[in-house]
């Protein structure tokens, strides 16, 4: 999603925002204190926040590389789609015509170049005037294909939030509709193709055949099909030889000649025109409702988040706008704003002197026990992230899942950071098996550790 259009970019935010809001609906409260907290020093209006939290949420639980895994399984599904339609095409025009052993009935031939499109396009106009829903059976096909070659599991949400989103807004039925018609264009426009290629290189003779209908209701109905391709410059057969086709297939160039430009000036306007025409309303429709989409913050999944992401002593008075680019969760923090050096310990025995002497430049940030000094200090990192941060540890102490999450929450906070594992108190001796649990753990947070303290480097930046 790093190369999207701001446009595309945009609609990607909304869609997240909308899949996690579901995931909570049906999956109950997702944890998000350090995303609302870092939503929160973000700034922007509310809307700019619930999308701050969901894009941190979806980066750390796999939605947001669960989408890119649609997106490459929504354009593989749609490069099948295009195949599948050039071959119909080839395949109706082969199978209208024939192999030009045996003359061409022109109302099957017509039958079978327009018959299905012009039944399916009913349709979806029928339910353009009655739904809000028209993705008709190949944008449903679309949608169910991009999921299947996904192939990740954290996207099977990704489908109905964006149904969703975009029905609310009455956008589905401009999205899935340039699907649809743009697939009949190219469709309709490889049969045209495929029908002057075999005009071109093959020779066939043209009949109309009925045994209940007479000649004179042939002629009305092609004279009527043909009055508007013949205002383009198509050909038109004329009373005499209309008639005279009844009989057999006429063997003059100019009959072969009149019904060819016929049956390609029919299958033109009363077929790839309209799809064309339809495509070229929907992508214009869809263009102008992308650009309006707005985040409905009137939800209940997104109403219910207004007092965490924008409390009321809050809401008075200027915020800063959300910067360019987002802090991704990861090991390593990376605050352009960062200055100073902190040292901070974390779940230390009372009984241990703390702190230590420090250099004057490095500030003491206490010693973290309880959840309280642990969202102050948070708080704190996050308006003013230090550039070095030295975090002191316990190595007696395991390192469960609530010490290791402190530490990522730290680490995003700080430009560089180093974890102190603290040597034990005179007539102690560490367990060796806890201190490798330790070194695994930070080696996969991908932190830099050491057993005396790096005051040098806290305090110059270097060793």
């Amino acid at each position: 999603m790093t190369d999207a259009s701001p446009a595309a970019k945009k609609l990607h935010h909304f869609w997240l925002s909308e899949a996690i809001r579901l995931r909570e609906e049906h999956a109950g409260p997702l944890e998000d204190s350090e995303a609302n907290r870092r939503a929160c020093a973000d700034g922007g209006d509310f809307a700019r926040r619930i999308q701050t939290r969901a894009l941190l949420l979806a980066e750390r639980d796999g939605q947001r590389l669960a989408l890119q895994h649609w997106l490459q399984g929504a354009r593989l599904a749609l490069a099948a789609l295009l195949v599948l339609a050039l071959l119909s095409g080839i395949g109706l025009a082969a199978a209208a015509l024939g192999d030009g052993q045996r003359p061409v009935n022109v109302f099957w031939a017509l039958g079978s170049l327009l018959g299905l499109n012009l039944v399916l396009l009913a349709g979806w106009l029928l339910s353009l005037l009655v739904s809000r829903d028209s993705a008709g059976a190949l944008g449903r096909l679309w949608l169910w294909l991009s999921e299947k070659l996904a192939r990740d599991a954290h996207a099977a949400q990704l489908a109905p939030a964006l149904l969703s989103m975009l029905q609310r807004h009455g956008l589905s039925r401009w999205s899935l509709g340039l699907l649809v018609n743009g697939l009949w264009s190219l469709a309709l426009f490889s049969a045209l193709t495929t029908l002057l290629i075999l005009l071109t290189t093959r020779r066939y003779g043209f009949v109309w055949e009925s045994t209940i209908l007479g000649g004179e209701t042939f002629i009305g109905l092609t004279q009527a099909l043909g009055a508007l391709p013949a205002m383009l410059g198509f050909s038109l057969p004329d009373t005499a030889l209309i008639r005279a086709s009844g009989d057999s297939a006429l063997a003059s160039e100019a009959a072969r000649l009149s019904w060819a430009g016929w049956l390609t000036g029919v299958l033109l306007v009363y077929g790839l025109l309209p799809r064309l025409a339809l495509a070229l309303l929907c992508l214009w429709r869809w263009r102008q409702g992308s650009a309006a989409l707005q985040l409905d913050t009137s939800l209940p999944g997104y109403a219910a988040l207004r007092e965490r992401l924008q409390p009321s002593s809050e809401r008075l008075g200027i915020v800063d706008a959300a910067p360019a680019q987002l802090h991704q969760p990861s090991a390593e923090g990376h605050p352009s704003h960062s200055q100073g050096a902190l040292l901070v310990a974390i779940e230390l025995d009372p009984l241990r002197p703390w702190p230590p002497a420090l250099p004057k430049d490095v500030a003491d940030g206490g010693i973290v026990d309880s959840r309280e000094q642990r969202q102050r200090l948070l708080a704190q990192l996050t308006r003013f992230p230090p550039a070095r941060l030295v975090i002191a540890c316990d190595p007696r102490r395991s390192p469960d899942r609530g010490s290791l999450a402190l530490l990522g929450e730290l680490t995003r906070c700080a430009g560089a950071t180093r974890i102190w594992l603290l040597q034990p108190p005179p007539g102690e001796a560490l367990d060796g098996a806890r201190l490798g649990d330790w070194h695994r753990a930070l080696e996969q947070l991908q932190l830099s550790y050491s057993d005396s303290a790096p005051f040098s480097w806290l305090e110059h930046g270097h060793d």
